[in-house]
């Protein structure tokens, strides 16, 4: 089995675009081969399980939702910010039962309002902690960690922990915390992912969250294009076809004829919209995949096949 070449995947996308759903195709792609893979979720909507046509995942539960035909296993882990506060308080201050207990006078609503950054620390350390297992050797450990991560317009935000508690502490557990998981996502191990819809405002929302993420270090991967309408036409056969097409099949009647030559002029726009977002994604000169839009909708088998096309144009992440 060999080794991928990140560790950690964050896959982000604008509302709508996709992520869950690239999120757990991309944790099968890892699988394969035999490995074990975390899929992570920090929303608390439930949507991993869903995804694998299972039930909900509760608390620190890590649960297998797939193994693969070689041996390889997708477990999911759905991080809630509540819990993972008692167990920060448990490991650094020791106050396990009494961390408990505090929750119930509204400690972590009380926490986290005076300190909003302090949710996205103790969100990505689950994370982190899940990561760092394999570091340490120890059986629980993962090949690879996939977060699906929050959408791109608050992504920066969420990953730039250390940014997030400057102005809380300067010293302290929860800042060498922050110091420790910052170390990780800027690190070769990690990656990020960004999923967008060929339209505009997610590739609009796309391109922004670039900007937002270059100044973090944090290392931006790959743009993967989800719902994309097949075409055999290029580029190039795109703009050369007439933007006003008349068409006159033998045998239809004048009334249909003028029907098909408007749906025909309306699938062209919108291949020609697509084509004209994607030309615009290339700008950030990341290497780009295409996921093609399956008119069925998402099921196990869409899963699969989606996680064989990732493979396919990913072979340096899934080899």
């Amino acid at each position: 089995m060999s080794e991928p070449r990140h560790t950690l995947h964050i896959v982000s996308g604008k509302g709508g675009a996709g992520k869950t759903t690239v999120a757990g195709a991309l944790a099968v792609a890892l699988a394969r081969g035999g490995r074990r893979v975390l899929l992570c979720e920090v929303e608390g909507r439930g949507g991993l399980a869903q995804l694998f046509g299972a039930s909900p995942l509760q608390g620190d539960e890590e649960r297998r939702l797939l193994r693969t035909d070689d041996g390889g296993e997708v477990h999911g882990l759905s991080v809630n910010a509540r819990d993972a506060l008692q167990e920060y308080l448990a490991t650094f201050y020791r106050l396990g039962l009494a961390g408990r207990a505090l929750d119930r006078f509204g400690v972590y609503d009380f926490a986290t309002s005076i300190a909003p950054g302090l949710r996205d620390v103790l969100l990505t350390g689950k994370v982190y902690e899940a990561v760092r297992r394999r570091e340490k050797g120890r059986r629980s450990s993962y090949d690879a960690v996939v977060l699906d991560a929050p959408p791109t317009g608050r992504i920066a935000q969420f990953l730039n922990v250390h940014e997030a508690v400057a102005g809380l502490a300067r010293v302290g557990p929860i800042h060498s915390q922050a110091d420790s998981i910052m170390t990780v996502l800027r690190s070769p191990r990690t990656v990020v992912h960004l999923v967008s819809l060929l339209q505009d405002m997610p590739v609009t929302e796309t391109l922004e969250a670039l900007e937002d993420l270059r100044p973090t270090g944090i290392t931006v991967g790959t743009v993967v294009c989800t719902m994309v309408t097949p075409t055999p036409l290029s580029a190039e056969a795109l703009a050369a076809l007439d933007t006003d097409p008349v068409l006159d099949v033998p045998g239809l009647a004048t009334a249909d004829n003028e029907a098909l030559t408007r749906e025909f002029a309306d699938e062209l726009a919108a291949l020609r919209q697509e084509q004209d977002c994607y030309d615009r994604l290339q700008t950030c000169g990341l290497p780009m995949v295409e996921l093609a839009k399956d008119p069925a909708g998402i099921d196990r088998s869409a899963l699969l096949t989606l996680a064989g096309s990732l493979a396919t144009q990913l072979p340096e992440e899934v080899a």
